[in-house]
């Protein structure tokens, strides 16, 4: 199941009937089997026309192969990328040229020494205390 945000509220629907209707499909989830591959040349040929691809999570979600069909196509108007398969991004890949797709150097989220110092601290109190751990990663989920 995907989330779609409104103003007021929010409403649970199936990821197809989300990629179908979305103007702008941004992508931010762990990388898993479950994602892996997640926007390939199928599913974008479902999306809405003129749909914008925003990839700020994994490389592995988009098939970067089936994007410049896409947007040669015309289906898809443009994507802003932050996460490749292979990183850095060779010098000659065609992302770099393309007016289309905007390349982020892999930046969406930054860590700022002082709030992160604050959350060590907090679960270092927390480890000492004998209380659970906040934002544990779980390996049976892959994130």
């Amino acid at each position: 199941a995907a989330f779609a945000w409104g103003p007021a509220t929010h409403v649970q629907i199936g990821l197809e009937a989300l990629i179908e209707t979305s103007d702008f499909i941004t992508l931010h989830v762990p990388a898993t089997e479950a994602t892996h591959g997640l926007l390939s040349r199928e599913r974008l040929a479902r999306t809405k026309p003129g749909v914008r691809i925003i990839n700020a999570a994994r490389g592995g979600h988009l098939v970067e192969a089936d994007l410049l069909p896409a947007l040669d196509s015309g289906h898809l108007s443009g994507a802003a990328l932050d996460v490749f398969a292979d990183e850095p991004l060779a010098r000659d890949h065609p992302f770099w040229r393309d007016p289309r797709i905007a390349v982020t150097p892999h930046v969406a989220s930054l860590t700022h020494a002082r709030t992160a110092a604050k959350s060590v601290a907090a679960n270092i109190r927390r480890a000492e205390a004998g209380e659970p751990l906040d934002n544990l990663v779980d390996r049976k989920r892959g994130y």
